[in-house]
């Protein structure tokens, strides 16, 4: 099977099943998740083995056996694979459709109130939080932040809306102390890949769907020989295949677009643990930074209290 197929919601369960493959009652829980993606992303354990015909053990069992903790670990995945093949368009109908089947009280035209769309999209973005803070393994943030702590520099590569958290990300990284910069498309992308090499880190960062000069960045950088990590919702082959490891972050957005309010979460964790690899070098730059947008005339400092 080819990389590019198993980047593909089907190839990509398929890539994932036993060279023995699967048989009898988690045979059918797989066919299940190929034939009706879309229940399957949306149901519960329950739902779906009442579909397959199964019990809710032998769904537990299916998704172990495809390399994942449990049903809400594939799900989630599964989710954010099966919303990334839609447009924008279908993807807001999705949501339509979803808060329809659900009946969520309140106006839906009524800002504020409880249905609203501006209070479905804040409890969303509590919801992916929760999951990002049961989930997140801390070893490899650490793995990270030590990484780009000993780098000659990292480059973060981050396009479309998900450039706010690649620009979080650096821009706080370099008030700790280190050399990281984000880049984006075009040029500056070329450019930057042109002189990553051994000794490099690079980060990408991508939901939703994968940037074709994400993936190639990713790559590249490995191929030159720096370290590659990612930060994203669904890890295509290609992508997860050029990195160390892999940040999964709960990205669903209440509305046509993703969520960033994970991925900044993490971008804010990334730097917390970066800032503690070597507290005396972040203080300095800390310092040093503060010193010069003072002489900039960029810090305006209230006047100290009367004692």
């Amino acid at each position: 099977m080819s990389e590019r197929a198993t980047d593909d919601l089907e190839g990509w369960l398929r890539s994932r099943t036993p060279e023995r493959g699967l048989r009898g009652k988690s045979a059918a829980v797989l066919e299940l998740l190929l034939s009706q993606p879309r229940r399957a992303s949306y149901g519960s354990a329950g739902e779906l083995a009442q579909l397959a015909g199964v019990n809710v053990a032998t769904v537990t069992r299916t998704a172990q056996a495809l390399g994942f903790a449990g049903w809400p670990a594939l799900q989630q995945e599964l989710r954010a694979r099966y919303l990334s093949s839609l447009s924008a368009g279908q993807v807001a109908a999705e949501h339509d459709a979803e808060h329809r089947s659900t009946g969520a009280p309140g106006s839906p035209g009524s800002p504020g109130s409880p249905g609203s769309p501006g209070a479905r999209s804040l409890r969303r973005d509590l919801d992916g939080l929760a999951l990002l803070n049961r989930r997140l393994d801390e070893r490899v943030l650490a793995t990270i932040a030590e990484a780009v702590a000993a780098a000659r520099r990292t480059t973060i590569v981050a396009d479309g809306s998900y450039a706010a958290v690649g620009l979080a990300l650096a821009h706080n990284a370099r008030l700790a102390g280190y050399p990281v910069h984000a880049v984006t498309a075009g040029s500056e992308l070329v450019n930057a890949m042109a002189t990553v090499g051994e000794g490099d880190v690079l980060i990408a960062v991508s939901f939703w769907r994968l940037y074709e000069n994400t993936v190639l960045a990713a790559n590249e950088a490995r191929a030159r020989g720096a370290r590659v990590f990612a930060v994203t919702d669904a890890a295509s082959p290609a992508l997860a295949a050029a990195a160390e490891e892999v940040v999964l972050v709960p990205a669903e957005g209440e509305a046509f677009f993703p969520s960033l309010t994970a991925g900044i979460a993490v971008a804010q964790a990334l730097v917390t643990q970066l800032a503690a690899v070597d507290p005396a070098r972040t203080g300095a730059a800390i310092e040093a930074a503060e010193s010069m947008w003072t002489r900039f005339g960029l810090l305006h400092r209230h006047p100290a209290p009367p004692r």
